[in-house]
């Protein structure tokens, strides 16, 4: 083969090469960003669900129960005077609620929260097909979990009442685009009663005596 040749092929080799190189940064210029979306959006969703099932795995032990959370006093006819949220027995379902998750969150698996390729290409006809893009858990970087009260009409002159559990995560995620950080949170109603009557304007948070002596 002459020196003419070889050089073209040469040529030909590295401009093959540089059309190569440069789709393969095309593609990652555009994937990345959508894997990066699709990650987040997803463990999210499944965070949250961890989250609900935590919870209800809480209520269903009897861990959570409207009458220990909110105490009605009433008066001598029988009307409520004023509602008491027990802290003490929020914080504690608080703290467990997120020693729960400190544990199951970081172990949720390639499975559970990694994207199915399918997903990327063609969703409409291969969503949730096809092997998994991986996405980790690297750590749970915050957690924390707050109360708040929903009343709603009930009917005449009933009152829905509500106690809510507002949870947030800031969690960092590896996904094949790099490390992202990623909030969850989510919203789940521990306990509810309806109360018949006038519900006060006003709500007291006190730490009774019983929950103290526990």
């Amino acid at each position: 083969m002459n020196r003419k040749k070889r050089n073209a092929l040469r040529l030909f080799a590295l401009l093959f090469f540089v059309i190569f190189a440069g789709g393969l940064l095309l593609i990652r210029a555009r994937l990345y960003p959508l894997i990066d979306d699709m990650a987040q959006t997803r463990v999210n969703n499944v965070a949250s669900g961890v989250i609900n099932n935590a919870i209800e795995e809480q209520i269903l032990s009897g861990g959570v129960d409207y009458d220990t959370m909110v105490m009605l006093e009433k008066d001598a006819d029988g009307n409520i005077t004023a509602l008491k949220t027990n802290m003490a027995v929020m914080n504690r379902l608080k703290t467990e609620i997120l020693n729960i998750l400190g544990k199951k969150i970081p172990e949720m698996t390639v499975s559970q929260i990694g994207i199915p390729i399918g997903n990327l290409i063609f969703p409409e006809l291969f969503s949730g097909r096809g092997f998994y893009l991986p996405v980790k858990i690297l750590s749970v970087q915050s957690s924390d979990a707050s109360f708040q009260n929903r009343f709603s009409q009930a009917g005449i002159n009933q009152t829905l009442h509500q106690v809510i559990m507002n949870v947030a995560l800031k969690m960092t995620v590896l996904t094949p685009a790099g490390a992202e950080n990623v909030t969850c949170s989510s919203q789940v109603v521990v306990a509810e009663t309806v109360i018949v009557g006038t519900v006060p304007n006003s709500y007291v948070e006190v730490q009774t005596q019983k929950a103290t002596e526990e």
